[in-house]
């Protein structure tokens, strides 16, 4: 493979435009460049994690998941490419009953928290909720393959039970939500 990125600026985007992978030029608040740019968020997140633990099942798991998030984001990027499939989603989901079957029933919402990885671990969740969201704004404008909001949002669960694994692995405890009364 050759230089693809030989020169990193351009000041072709200096207008407030960027190019999609097929060449057109769209303003960079364009409904796709928020979508991939949520999804490159997440995959940063994501990467947090993986800096923060050392549980190697995780850390595979998640790098898997980096390099489909982005070839998801490349989906994204380029109208009409298809990269994610329901082989994909069923992965996320075999994962999900894996890790979550040797977690105790969980009763109650818990707080974003706990220790590094953890904490990192809820920060992607919640950026992956964020980036499903945008996909679903760009599916009411252009065609966007239903793989990908199924994907993101089998994402946004794994990371709550990745999570949830890793608060135990760092030896801390799940914060349970309580309601506040208008009166405290």
């Amino acid at each position: 493979m050759g230089h693809r990125l030989s020169k990193i600026y351009t000041r072709t985007g200096d207008d407030g435009t960027t190019g999609l992978g097929d060449g057109t030029r769209v303003p960079k608040t364009h409904a796709r460049i928020e979508a991939y740019g949520a999804v490159d968020e997440a995959n940063s997140a994501i990467g947090m994690i993986i800096a923060a633990t050392e549980l190697d099942e995780i850390r595979t798991i998640l790098t898997r998941i980096q390099h489909e998030l982005f070839d998801l984001g490349g989906e994204l990027a380029v109208p009409g490419l298809r990269a994610i499939d329901d082989a994909h989603v069923a992965k996320l989901e075999e994962d999900l009953d894996r890790l979550n079957e040797a977690l105790p029933p969980l009763k109650e919402f818990i707080l974003p928290s706990g220790g590094t990885a953890t904490s990192a671990c809820h920060l992607a969740r919640a950026i992956t909720r964020r980036a499903e969201r945008r996909a679903w704004t760009l599916a009411q404008e252009e065609s966007v393959a239903p793989e990908v909001t199924r994907y993101l949002n089998r994402l946004s669960d794994l990371l709550f039970v990745i999570a949830r694994v890793l608060v135990r692995d760092e030896q801390g405890a799940e914060v349970l939500w309580q309601r506040q009364s208008s009166k405290d």
